[in-house]
């Protein structure tokens, strides 16, 4: 969620792509099938050990940087799923799975011979490890008690923290003041392994998450409707201390 994910309230950006079908192309599948595979073999997962070469993290937010490392123009050129295909292939070329030039080999020899059969793999314990992960899913919420800083009620700031790989902190919300209406129950972990706002190795860092309500106004001072607010679901690190009485009126 860097630049090119952090644009509300700017104006003149062009038409809004309203493409509703989830796969538009075969190949698209393809790739989410690819992504959710390496979900179900990530290591810090309880599941049952496998064959499987795969042997190191892979989260929503290790997806997520892959496009968001793209130059913010390279990003608007690409659909979804193209944007999957090239964090997906960074990923295995900087983990050691197939090297730059072995991918580029590859893609050269099925551009050539597009109905080229595709390698055999997998193995029974390997889709059965992938089938219990959609059965089970994979929650960010943990069972423990992470005693909340904020209440209900409370004017706080949010941080302008610095984003390293991967943020979920909307820009336009940076060093604005709102009210926190609910303290969700229990914590709930950042889904990350490294580098995201500069909380490091957060993969287990339980936190609370706050629903906290801002007026357009101060977002958006002089262009925004009237009668309306705003409402974010934000981790507790991205919640500063809460602004006096006096210093919020």
């Amino acid at each position: 969620m860097k630049l090119q994910h952090t644009l509300g309230g700017l104006e003149g950006l062009g038409p809004v792509w309203t493409e509703t079908r989830v796969f538009v192309e075969e190949w698209e599948k393809g790739i989410f099938g690819i992504h959710t595979a390496m979900m179900a073999l990530s290591p810090q997962l309880p599941l049952p050990e496998t064959s499987s070469v795969f042997k190191t993290v892979w989260t929503w937010a290790d997806l997520r940087k892959g496009a968001e490392s793209m130059n913010p123009f390279d990003y608007f050129k690409y659909r979804y799923y193209e944007k999957w295909l090239g964090g997906i292939s960074g990923y295995f070329v900087a983990n050691g799975y197939i090297t730059a030039d072995e991918l580029e080999a590859k893609t050269a020899e099925y551009l050539t011979d597009p109905d080229k059969p595709l390698p055999e793999g997998g193995a029974p314990e390997i889709d059965a490890r992938i089938v219990q992960y959609l059965v089970d899913g994979d929650s960010p919420k943990r069972d423990v008690d992470p005693k909340p800083a904020f209440a209900v009620g409370d004017t706080v700031l949010i941080k302008n923290v610095p984003t390293v790989e991967h943020t979920r902190l909307p820009g336009f919300l940076r060093n604005k003041t709102g009210v926190v209406t609910e303290v969700y129950p229990g914590a709930y972990v950042y889904l990350t392994d490294t580098g995201a706002d500069g909380i490091g190795d957060a993969i287990e860092k339980a936190m609370p998450v706050y629903c906290v309500k801002f007026d357009p106004a101060d977002l958006w001072p002089g262009n925004a409707e009237s009668n309306f607010s705003l409402y974010a679901d934000l981790y507790a690190a991205y919640v500063a201390e809460p602004v006096p009485a006096a210093a919020a009126a």
